[in-house]
């Protein structure tokens, strides 16, 4: 009788360590980078984000707290300390949400505007330049990962596979 590891193997596909921490590395540079400007530019990373966030969500949904929580992928409450430190700042202001009078709606100053627009062209330029290696070792992967996949099996009329 097979042990579990052995099934295991036979049931998911191959894992490609290499092609996966290529990625997570041209990944990391990348965020690295992007961090370090930040904090150049006078504001910690996280806040860059909020920023970023903020002015990408114009159009499509409001910025609120719980938008930001969710688009930055942490707690309520560190948003609101994120958020309380730029307004301290002058880079954000907080407004009532007309629509749900217990949210609250965060908007970009000039202050943070100009942070902001410095910050994402750099960015920018940083893509046009490291960009290609990323969407290269992403490319390798997503082929590697979809090539190791075996076909499901559907039934057809008549029942047979």
């Amino acid at each position: 009788m097979p042990d579990a590891a052995t099934t295991d193997r036979h049931r998911s596909p191959a894992v490609d360590y290499h092609t996966l921490a290529d990625f997570r590395y041209r990944l990391r540079r990348f965020l690295r980078a992007r961090e370090l400007a930040a904090r150049t530019a006078g504001v910690a990373p996280q806040q860059y984000l909020v920023l970023l966030q903020i002015k990408g969500s114009y159009g499509r949904e409001l910025p609120t707290i719980g938008v930001l929580a969710e688009r930055l992928q942490t707690q309520h409450h560190g948003v609101v300390q994120l958020v309380d430190r730029l307004v301290e700042r002058g880079m954000v202001a907080r407004r009532p949400d007309a629509r749900d009078r217990r949210g609250v709606v965060v908007e970009l100053r000039p202050a943070g505007e100009a942070v902001l627009r410095r910050l994402a062209r750099y960015s920018i330029a940083e893509l046009r330049t490291e960009g290609p290696a990323l969407v290269s070792s992403l490319t390798r992967l997503v082929r590697k990962s979809m090539d190791a996949r075996t076909p499901l099996r559907t039934k057809r009329k008549g029942g047979l596979p």
